[in-house]
């Protein structure tokens, strides 16, 4: 028998919840049922697809007010909740809408006469989600919605510290004959993930460096393709041009929104020295208005560091900074609230690269700002990073922006903006470095990265082929 999981409540800090991970045995079997489920799931075709997908989301609909409680429960705050929900649907609603054009196939001459070319695509038969605990239910369906229209059968794992969203999510499965046999949940830890990557035949996973590698490693022996996403340290360029009001703005939404618990957060901020101290001044007024979101959800913007490990590394590295010579001038510190975790936005100068708040993943609401001399010491800093995630650049006109976004060693160039990945996922993207490999999960390439090519190569005419033994 495996044993019980206990989840914390990050509001509370109360250990109210329970999850029982399945034994090793059962899990291969829910595998197997899925894997061989899936021709069924497939052959409904693309449109019989979609018309389950769009069943799913009705039944969902009806299941909103629990889903929302759930993930409030997960996470502790609201807004943010409800972003995740509407985006949720938009998504099952935006792939629905591209995946006939997507998955068309067609027959093609070749540079031979009389040779044709029948390209087709075959999906992947069992997908397996290993997804993070700080955007639960987005980061649990945004592999998953794909590679279900894609034609095949996918398992999701969500985190262990954020799993009471999956109750309503699997209620509303169940309303759907179609997809009852192809789409399920399994609940469990890191023993769990590892054991769900024996019995899939792809393997999506979204967190840390460290698991990540793991993961790649156990997918290398099962000889079987992994994507990743691990993360990031995403830099910010504010150049001397840049319109100060819109970019302390934009930089202020994308460091702290989800209370910085995000991996497109930006991490660490370069400005150009003639508006440096201008600049921090807008940054630090604007920070100090946001609240956290207690003692109720709908007090303030801020809900609580949702992972207890997480309130433990934030303090760690505001604690490295200060005693390397960095500036607080505003938050600074991990509060304990209530039993619950809470950092307010900081804001802090006199950073530099020797410290771990410039170079690895804080996942807080943390804005260290620093200055440069030169746009080419502002790329050098930008890129001395083994993250390449995401990054934005401000400049006065799109093209001096578009010249560094250039020479930015990430996947995704924010211009004028921030965090803009979290909002549009149109763009194929892959993440450079050690924040990830594979396909891009965004744009077209996130659901042709479930199908393998076959190419059937059809004689047109009954003559030899030149290249055949002369047996005349």
């Amino acid at each position: 028998m495996t044993k019980p999981i206990e989840v914390r409540n990050p509001r509370t800090g109360k250990y109210d919840y329970v999850i029982i991970p399945p034994p090793p045995k059962l899990l291969a079997q829910q595998c197997t049922r899925a894997r061989r489920a899936q021709p069924r799931w497939y052959q409904l075709g693309v449109e019989g697809r979609i018309a389950a997908l769009q069943a799913w989301k009705q039944a969902l609909l009806s299941e909103r007010d629990r889903l929302m409680e759930a993930l409030v429960n997960d996470t502790g705050r609201l807004s943010i909740s409800k972003l995740e929900i509407d985006s949720f649907f938009s998504s099952i609603d935006r792939w629905c809408g591209l995946a006939p054009d997507l998955l068309q196939e067609s027959a093609k001459n070749t540079a031979i006469p009389f040779i044709a070319l029948q390209q087709s695509s075959v999906p992947y038969s069992l997908v397996g989600v290993i997804s993070p605990w700080n955007f639960p239910l987005l980061l649990s369906t945004i592999d998953a919605i794909p590679a279900l229209l894609a034609g095949c059968a996918v398992i999701i794992k969500p985190s262990e510290i954020a799993p009471r969203f999956v109750a309503p999510l699997v209620t509303a499965i169940n309303a759907v004959p179609e997809l009852r046999d192809i789409l399920s949940f399994v609940e469990g830890a890191g023993e769990t993930g590892a054991n769900l990557i024996d019995n899939v035949d792809l393997i999506c996973f979204t967190g840390s460096i460290a698991t990540g590698r793991k993961v790649a490693e156990a997918a290398a022996k099962q000889f079987i393709p992994a994507f990743l996403e691990l993360g990031g340290k995403d830099p910010a360029i504010v150049l001397e041009s840049a319109n100060l009001e819109l970019a302390t703005s934009a930089i202020l939404w994308g460091s702290v929104v989800n209370t910085g618990q995000s991996c497109l957060s930006i991490e660490r901020i370069y400005v150009a020295e003639s508006i440096f101290e201008e600049f921090y001044h807008q940054l630090i007024a604007k920070a100090s208005r946001l609240q956290l979101a207690y003692p109720t959800v709908e007090s303030g913007e801020l809900g609580p560091i949702i992972a207890e490990k997480q309130a433990a590394i934030i303090s760690d590295h505001l604690q490295d900074a200060i005693e390397k010579g960095a500036i607080i001038h505003c938050g600074g510190k991990v509060e304990a609230l209530n039993g619950g975790w809470w950092c307010r936005p900081t804001v802090i100068t006199q950073v530099n690269h020797s410290m771990k708040v410039m170079t690895e993943e804080t996942f807080g609401p943390i804005m260290p700002v620093m200055p440069f001399p030169t746009v080419e010491e502002a790329v050098y800093l930008a890129n001395d990073s083994m993250f390449g995630l995401s990054a934005a650049v401000f400049a006065g006109s799109e093209t001096e922006a578009l010249a560094v976004a250039d020479q930015i060693d990430a996947g995704a160039i924010s211009i004028n903006d921030a965090a803009l990945t979290a909002i549009m996922h149109e763009g194929e993207k892959n993440a450079f470095k050690f924040s990830g490999m594979g396909g891009s999960r965004m744009g077209p390439a996130a659901l042709k990265r479930f199908m393998r090519k076959k190419a059937c190569l059809i004689k047109t005419n009954s003559t030899s082929d030149p290249w055949w033994f002369d047996n005349s």
